[in-house]
Parts: structure tokens; C-alpha cells; sequence
């Protein structure tokens, strides 16, 4: 029998442990590779029911100006983080009117360039919530909250209804018709400008109830109802336009049913005249809109809207 040396011995033993190495590693699984992300580019589009959540955190001026009020924690930037989009763009602001989809948002110094200017021919996912202000809901409201909804027995001053129209006519309803064309009109710019975009038309939280509340509603069950109504006329028409240009309408206002301005503080979506509730400790909302927890259902729904399971 041959006996071999030591350095043989040595060199066999070497060849061997490579090729054992070699064949684990053949064999050994791939080391797990996080997911492609199923958007690559999100805008935003919007009014301050988007942009806004906080008053106490200073505005970021990431992607508009200061006095559009974007909030770090606003549903957008949930949306994004949730979906772990490379490319995310807010375009949303205070005050925007479907008008300012396509021209430059005046707001206290400085100017908010059109919201539509943010998307490019890449852009694959977009969420749009606009009508608000095209109704002049945010005008109406204050004007519907009256002392005799604050402290009763005091001089009731009137339907609410009555004082708002002019000429036997509702402001509201004839805003209606206008700001129907102008969302219908900003969705199919967006197919314009971003052709494989998946748009998602979002429509506004169940914020007011039909009787008020004091001290976060104080109206008459009459003005509070009339305020509700128009509410729902805005979202009416959102509905009717996502049927009609065949976006997906996210349903917020199901998502908030229960928790208007008249609920708990650790219930409501969205705060009321004096915006402090358990959902922002040191975080508070400006009044008439989504708090922190509005802001994470309004992402929730729309997550749910485009499949996303975390």
C-alpha cells in the first residue's frame, strides 16, 4: 500500500473542503431580496383636507411652500412610506381649488406652482381630493355656528340656509355644476400628463353630524343638518365623477362614519371648533379637519383601495 506524504495528504484535503464549499454554496437558497415596490412614483394632489393634519409641528416645506400647511403625518406621506415608493411628491395645499391644478396657488409668501406640474410621464400612482373649496364649505361653515347653537336659550338668528341664500338661490348648489367640471377636467389632464397612472379620486371624511355639538359643532340641529347636506353633496359629485371618467373613488366618508367632530376625543377623525383631542396630545389639528387618526384612516382607505396588505 502507498503511503502519501504529508503535502499530498494536505492537498487532497484542500481540494476536497473547496469543493464541499463550492456545492453548499450551489446548494444554499438565495439570501431573500426585499420586493420591487408595486408603484415607482406617486403624486398627490390636493387641498388642506390632504395637506393638513398638525399646528403645532411646523409646516415642511419639502415639496411647497409654508403656508400651503403640509403636514409631516398628512395621508400622503403615509401612503408613501406604507408603499415604499423611490419617488413621492406632495403637491397638495391650503386653500386649492381645481383651478389650481393647472395655475400657480397664490398663498402668504410665496406661490404653490401648479399642482399638476408635479407629475411626469413616469408618475404610476396619483391620489386627487379637491372640491372643497370650489364649494366654499370652509366659508359656510362658520357661518352656520351661531350663540344660539353655543349656549341655548339665547336669540336664535335664523336658518342658516336662509342667510347663505341670495336671491332665493344656494351658493353651494350652484358651485356644484362648476367644480364637477373642474375635477372632471383635472382627471383628464392627469391621464394627459401621466398616461399609466392609477388615479385615485378621494373623497372627504364623515366629519359633520346632523345635529351639533358644544363646544366642537355649536349649531342648531337645524344649521348643523344643512351643513351635513352639503357635505354629502360634495361627495355625491365626487362619486359621479369617478363613475364617470372610471377612476376608483376612495370612500373616506364610510371610513369615518362615527367618528365626526361630535365624537369622543379619542374617537373623532376629524376635530371641531376648538381642534384639541387625545389623538393629538401635543398635536393639534386645525379645526374642521382630519386629526392624526383622520389622516391614517384616510390611508388606510386608501390602501385598502389599491390592495396593499402590510
Amino acid at each position: 500500500m502507498r503511503v502519501e506524504s504529508r503535502s499530498a495528504v494536505w492537498e487532497h484535503t484542500v481540494r476536497w473542503s473547496a469543493a464541499l464549499v463550492a456545492a453548499c454554496a450551489l446548494a444554499a437558497p438565495a439570501a431573500a431580496q426585499p420586493p420591487d415596490p408595486a408603484y415607482r412614483e406617486y403624486v398627490s394632489l390636493g387641498d388642506s383636507f390632504t395637506a393638513d393634519v398638525l399646528t403645532t409641528v411646523p409646516p415642511t416645506t419639502e415639496f411647497a411652500p409654508f403656508n400651503c400647511d403640509q403636514s409631516v403625518t398628512n395621508y400622503p406621506r403615509l401612503v408613501a412610506a406604507a408603499l415604499a415608493v423611490p419617488t413621492f411628491r406632495d403637491a397638495s395645499c391650503g386653500g386649492a381649488k381645481t383651478a389650481d391644478m393647472t395655475a400657480p396657488q397664490t398663498v402668504p409668501l410665496g406661490s404653490n406652482p401648479p399642482q399638476l406640474d408635479r407629475l411626469t410621464p413616469t408618475t404610476d400612482l396619483v391620489t386627487l381630493s379637491i372640491g372643497g373649496n370650489d364649494l366654499g364649505l370652509q366659508e359656510l361653515i362658520p357661518q352656520c355656528l351661531s350663540p344660539a347653537g353655543l349656549l341655548p336659550g339665547l336669540p336664535d338668528p335664523g336658518s342658516c340656509a336662509a342667510r347663505v341664500t341670495a336671491n332665493g338661490a344656494d351658493p353651494v348648489e350652484a358651485r356644484t355644476a362648476a367644480a364637477e367640471a373642474g375635477v372632471t377636467a383635472t382627471i383628464d389632464e392627469i391621464r394627459r400628463r401621466a398616461p399609466n397612472a392609477r388615479i385615485l379620486l378621494v373623497d372627504y371624511l364623515d366629519a359633520l353630524p346632523d345635529t351639533g355639538c358644544v363646544p366642537e359643532l355649536p349649531a342648531t340641529p337645524a344649521d348643523a343638518a344643512y351643513l351635513r347636506s352639503k357635505l354629502i353633496r360634495l361627495n355625491t359629485m365626487l362619486a359621479r365623477v369617478a363613475d364617470r371618467t372610471g377612476v376608483r373613488l376612495v370612500d373616506t366618508f364610510a371610513a369615518g362614519t362615527g367618528h365626526d367632530v361630535c365624537q369622543a376625543p379619542d374617537v373623532r377623525y376629524v376635530e371641531g371648533l376648538l381642534p384639541f383631542s387625545d389623538r393629538n396630545p401635543q398635536l393639534v389639528a386645525f379645526p374642521f379637519h382630519p386629526n392624526a387618526a383622520g389622516a391614517a384612516a384616510q390611508a388606510r382607505a386608501v390602501l385598502d383601495a389599491i390592495g396593499h396588505r402590510a
